[in-house]
């Protein structure tokens, strides 16, 4: 086992799409360790419909790569009690949106055993889910919804943005004692179907590695605002950024929070005590949700340097089915450059 940092990418030239970074730490740790096992809805054969379980099947076989039935209430209180027992379970959420008919199974027992046991027992199982919007599948299949796990203590919330970063997550979120809410976005996984921008495919070692949770990356430098995201929308402010710094418009500092809980907000205060300026970007809702939670503790830990902060999030409505109304209710580069231009003035 070895722990590196982003530095490593410098000893290889080796690039994989996200959802092969994923399937690579899996494997990995399912050869290291026989207590670790996949069960979800269409990861044998199909391997996974973002692709976040191609080929375990041929490796491991049925007994550790297991489809199961339409029922997420049966096959996470199943993982639960396989984390109970000892084993390493990592279920899958096809659609993270579907988390709704295992919420007791998901809150009242994945994330609260440990603590209604005394300590007694603990659940070491990772949570997967595949999330956003940006393909036309409406507001049933289109969600993000990181703040909603965030806000309920007990589980880590990871959200990886690049390959790099998902390989080394999916590593420590097995290994935790901990339940691990694990989240990709599908149009980060490199798809073909579903075509990503060419930021989250990276070089990856081929070595195992892991990132710790609750350090964030600063992935552009800059002196005069800072982006704060995670997620596709780390990629989308890169761009948004390069743009700003090309038309001299300034330049502006990203970071890459890779982690809900724990959250990094020293990384995030350091930041905009140099920048005085905040834009918190985000798919999940806009209200109760990650920009507001993000502006609240950068306020208590730096408000005598904020000279300006926004927010831009989805708006409180049903993600729309219809491409252009979809368009319009998730932030874009576009309107990220609109509102860093807005700050920066």
């Amino acid at each position: 086992m070895s722990t590196t940092t982003e530095a490593s990418t410098a000893a290889t030239g080796r690039q994989l799409t996200m959802s092969r970074a994923i399937v690579e730490a899996v494997a990995h740790e399912m050869r290291e360790n026989p207590e670790v096992f996949l069960m979800g809805e269409d990861v044998a054969e199909y391997g996974g419909i973002f692709s976040s379980a191609t080929g375990l099947l041929d490796q491991f076989g049925p007994d550790r790569v297991m489809n199961v039935p339409i029922s997420e209430t049966a096959y996470i209180g199943a993982a639960v009690g396989a984390a109970q027992a000892g084993m390493r379970p990592i279920a899958e959420l096809m659609f993270v949106d579907f988390f709704g008919v295992a919420m007791d199974q998901i809150y009242n027992n994945m994330a609260k055993n440990t603590y209604m046991s005394g300590g007694a027992v603990s659940v070491p199982m990772v949570l997967t889910a595949g999330v956003g919007g940006g393909y036309n599948d409406a507001g049933q299949h289109s969600q993000t919804l990181y703040g909603t796990f965030a806000h309920l203590p007990g589980m880590k919330v990871v959200v990886p943005s690049n390959a790099y970063d998902a390989k080394g997550l999916m590593h420590s979120a097995i290994r935790s004692n901990d339940p691990v809410v694990y989240l990709f976005h599908k149009r980060l996984m490199g798809l073909g179907w579903m075509p990503s921008p060419p930021g989250p495919k990276t070089a990856v070692p081929e070595e195992d590695y892991t990132i710790p949770f609750g350090k964030a990356a600063v992935v552009r430098e800059g002196g005069d605002a800072t982006v704060v995201t995670l997620g596709i929308h780390v990629q989308r402010a890169l761009d948004a950024a390069e743009e700003l710094r090309s038309a001299g418009a300034g330049e502006v500092e990203v970071i890459d929070l890779r982690s809900l809980v724990p959250l990094d907000s020293a990384t995030v205060v350091e930041s905009v005590r140099k920048t005085g300026r905040l834009l918190v970007v985000d798919e999940d809702y806009r209200s109760f949700g990650v920009t507001g939670e993000v502006i609240a503790r950068t306020a208590e830990g730096a408000l005598d340097s904020l000279r300006a902060v926004r927010r831009l999030a989805l708006p409180d409505v049903p993600i729309p089915y219809a491409r252009p109304l979809e368009n319009e209710v998730i932030p874009g580069t576009a309107d990220i450059s609109t509102a860093l231009r807005s700050l920066l003035s």
